[in-house]
């Protein structure tokens, strides 16, 4: 495959002298600890690339290069990258407050974001607990559930629910979530209290055992299986089912309809509490500020960091709903735990100017308007013999690759591993688009590129994908 290098624009920082690329190589070769990520990449191969600027919905390597962002760095970026504003409120509050804690005290930007987060949140979510990043608000989630059930004298609620292949975080806590064993068992034991059932993969239902030709059938068996855990558990035991209201992990599974629905009824009968996890959903991914809305359910708890600040500067959340609130309104009790720098006021501060970003251009209303436009442009990739399904909602998608697609048969973990690591993501990144390659469930390419493309970019998307998967169909 032959590709362009794209000239670089003159203000690129790039552009008057190229960054020192055998330097960088080696201090991060002998220094640099990746994440998610093989050493040996930098150890034994050619390096890693190096990012080093952002505008819009592209992205530009040290060597002058430019890329299509198309998973908004990591399901993050929604406001798109270079929003000189967003940098500047981050470097005013920074001037006038750098930094203090939410630990007995209190500073504007925290208080105005926390009110701006309970106005978008679903029904009776009011109360805002602020944390770093995802991973720990769905951490304080899970310690609060716990603690939540303790003091309405129900001790014996400490276990969770979450769904086959589900990523929750890799923390302790979070982990114990997180449904994918490779994820867990080098860290074993882990918190224990994690059980798992059937996610919402129409194009697997046949193998689970579940209705194959009638999605909203399927959605009902889906969800009776919590019943059916929550049950086999004891309703005693279980505090709370986390749900991704479209499931990352394993390539975009979105809930057929009547799904919710049918959740929140049983968590409701069993008194167990339902947290949505919306670190990624959240912020205009799926149409809406949260994807709660779209889907018409209102959770106990949401989880969201991610596309607050658009990547702008680090925050999460925890929202909770004023039933889970009232035990601490009023005594002596407090819940003991924190992050230093939860709420923090340039983060908050950011957050706060990429909501108006949000608002102002209205970028719910673009996804919106244009997710069929980029469901079906995808869907046009169904022609080639490799790609076996295509879903999601919002722009979040994933792109199902197969060995045969009238019998669905997957690529077994060798051939997985020459495919995904050895040929597509390299090969992607080459052609000039940044997405992701993923196999910790069936083989999918994901896509998640920023809130403010149009129909323009989705066919430049879907023209590398083509070149791409059949180059490598050729290869299998």
């Amino acid at each position: 495959m032959t590709t362009t290098v794209q000239p670089v624009p003159s203000d690129s920082p790039v552009s008057a002298q190229k960054t020192d690329d055998s330097v960088l190589q080696r201090k991060a070769k002998d220094h640099l600890w990746m994440h998610f990520n093989r050493q040996s990449v930098m150890e034994d191969g050619g390096g890693v690339p190096i990012i080093v600027k952002g505008s819009g919905h592209h992205i530009w390597d040290n060597r002058g290069k430019r890329y299509f962002d198309g998973l908004s760095g990591l399901f993050v970026v929604n406001a798109g990258h270079g929003r000189k504003r967003l940098a500047e409120v981050a470097a005013k509050q920074a001037e006038e407050l750098a930094f203090f804690p939410l630990w007995s005290y209190a500073h504007p930007a925290a208080i105005e974001l926390a009110d701006r987060l309970a106005s978008y949140a679903p029904g009776e979510l009011n109360r805002v607990f602020f944390s770093s990043g995802g991973g720990e608000a769905v951490e304080t989630a899970f310690k609060l559930a716990k603690y939540y059930w303790k003091l309405r004298g129900r001790p014996t609620k400490h276990k969770v629910i979450s769904r086959s292949v589900a990523y929750h975080g890799t923390t302790q806590g979070a982990l114990a979530i997180t449904g994918i064993p490779g994820m867990k068992e080098m860290f074993e034991p882990v918190t224990p209290g994690g059980f798992r059932v059937p996610n919402t993969n129409f194009y697997r239902a046949a193998e689970m055992g579940a209705p194959a030709d009638d999605e909203v059938a399927f959605g009902q068996w889906a969800a009776n299986r919590i019943e059916e855990m929550i049950l086999f558990e004891g309703p005693e035991t279980v505090a709370a089912v986390f749900l991704e209201p479209v499931q990352n992990s394993g390539g975009a599974f979105p809930p057929p309809p009547g799904y919710f629905a049918r959740v929140r009824e049983i968590c409701d009968r069993y008194d167990v509490l339902l947290v949505a996890d919306e670190v990624i959903t959240g912020f205009g991914r799926i149409g809406n500020m949260f994807a709660s809305t779209t889907y018409g359910f209102e959770p106990d708890m949401i989880t969201c960091a991610k596309g607050m600040t658009s990547g702008y500067s680090p925050i999460g959340a925890t929202i909770v709903s004023e039933k889970i609130y009232e035990p601490f309104k009023h005594g002596d009790v407090s819940f003991y735990h924190g992050y230093t720098f939860g709420g923090h006021p340039v983060s908050s501060a950011v957050a706060l100017a990429n909501l108006d970003i949000f608002e102002e251009e209205k970028l719910n209303e673009n996804v919106r308007e244009n997710s069929p436009v980029f469901r079906a442009t995808l869907e046009k990739l169904l022609d080639l013999p490799i790609v076996g399904n295509v879903r999601g909602d919002g722009y979040f998608f994933g792109i199902e690759l197969v060995k045969d697609k009238a019998t669905k048969e997957t690529f077994d973990a060798d051939e997985s591993e020459r495919l995904l690591r050895g040929f597509l993501s390299k090969a992607l990144f080459e052609a000039g688009l940044y997405c992701r390659a993923d196999d910790r469930g069936d083989p999918v390419i994901q896509l998640a590129p920023p809130l403010t493309v149009g129909p323009a970019e989705f066919d430049e998307v879907e023209q590398i994908l083509r070149s791409v998967l059949t180059e490598a169909w050729s290869k299998l």
